[in-house]
């Protein structure tokens, strides 16, 4: 299972791309609020309705986590002890987290980007504590996949895809959305 991480301010597109594209490609993917309800407001004011809270997610069942930018999302994120402790743990056990636009940020404050590549929206280059910096859309290395902003959030979702499934069906799913 996917979880896709929620807090007041999140970017629209780099939040619900991930879940419409892995969606398609039949995984199972929930939308976690961070909050205490089920409703979280994007930054741009967009009511959005998660399937759960983050007090119901089991952790356990994590596949990978997906933390969208956007401000101040990012640092609602952040600010969160809950989500900063199962984010860390989940990536120091090997598994897949991916981070778009501004919130690579808190992968590099938690210390999961030491000698790793990575991208992150312009100004936030200095956050990505022990990362080697790369100037592209979407970044993978190894268990790690980060994305600069929210015009990369279909290559980004594609990527996800693929690290959870394999190229053949990320293709297909490009394909089917006139993306290849």
């Amino acid at each position: 299972m996917v979880a896709v991480l929620f807090a007041e301010g999140f970017e629209t597109i780099e939040a619900l791309t991930p879940c419409d594209i892995l969606r398609r490609g039949g995984v199972d993917v929930r939308l976690v609020s961070t909050g205490s309800g089920k409703t979280v407001k994007s930054s741009h004011g967009i009511p959005v309705v998660c399937d759960i809270t983050l007090d119901e997610l089991d952790p356990g069942l994590v596949d990978m986590f997906i933390l969208p930018g956007g401000m101040p999302g990012s640092n609602n994120l952040y600010a969160d002890e809950r989500v900063r402790a199962l984010v860390r743990s989940h990536a120091l056990e090997g598994k897949p987290t991916a981070a778009i636009c501004a919130a690579p940020y808190i992968l590099g404050q938690l210390g999961l980007l030491q000698g790793k590549r990575a991208t992150c929206y312009p100004g936030f280059e200095d956050r990505l504590t022990g990362a080697s910096v790369v100037s592209a859309s979407v970044v993978r290395d190894g268990n790690i996949l980060t994305a600069n902003g929210a015009g990369a959030a279909l290559d980004f979702s594609l990527a996800a895809l693929e690290m959870l499934t394999d190229r053949a069906l990320s293709t297909k799913i490009a394909t089917a959305i006139m993306k290849a």
